[in-house]
């Protein structure tokens, strides 16, 4: 998955956050992802609570930690909500710790053991 749209607050029609019901704010992310079969992609956006997702940004890579979904009907209306417990960056090679010489069981400069 991939984030589109980086996470925000999620506010009430008034401006208010949203909260869940243990007080926690609510932090919604739009995320794409591809069909199994096919070449289609959708966006969902997901909604996570407490505190915002840290390190999420457009373009990058994520991973999803408990994603569900909840189908709902109101009015005539109808969709999905989605929930997760979390969302991370996924670590990107030039984020990853380089491994050095010594680290990988080699040895440094001009080192005679």
């Amino acid at each position: 998955m991939r984030c589109v749209i980086a996470p925000e607050a999620r506010v009430t029609p008034e401006g208010e956050v949203r909260r869940d019901r243990e007080g926690n704010p609510q932090w919604i992310t739009g995320l794409s992802v591809r069909q199994a079969e096919g070449r289609r992609t959708d966006v969902i956006h997901v909604i996570v609570s407490g505190i915002e997702p840290q390190g999420v940004i457009e373009g990058a890579e994520v991973r999803v930690t408990g994603l569900w979904a909840n189908e709902w009907a109101v009015d005539g209306r109808t969709g999905t909500s989605w929930r997760a417990d979390a969302i991370t960056p996924v670590p990107t090679a030039s984020s990853a710790p380089s491994a050095s010489p010594s680290a990988a069981g080699g040895r440094g400069k001009g080192g005679d053991s």
